[in-house]
């Protein structure tokens, strides 16, 4: 069963993580052939004080800008 987990800033609407989870489904059906049913897509939301690149939170980013 294929696991598909996207990672990714909170701050996306219930339609957008949809799609993304429909899109996901359908090109990894596309590639491999498998069963829609059989893909699994987690979407993880972090929030923005939980993620950091550069030595910096994107919430000190966002606050800066």
């Amino acid at each position: 069963m294929p696991f598909i987990n996207v990672k990714q800033l909170a701050g996306r609407t219930v339609e957008q993580r949809a799609e993304i989870a429909r899109e996901l489904t359908e090109t990894y059906v596309r590639i491999t052939g498998v069963s829609p049913a059989a893909v699994t897509v987690v979407i993880e939301e972090i929030p923005l004080e939980n993620w950091a690149a550069g030595g910096e939170t994107y919430a000190a980013k966002r606050a800066g800008s």
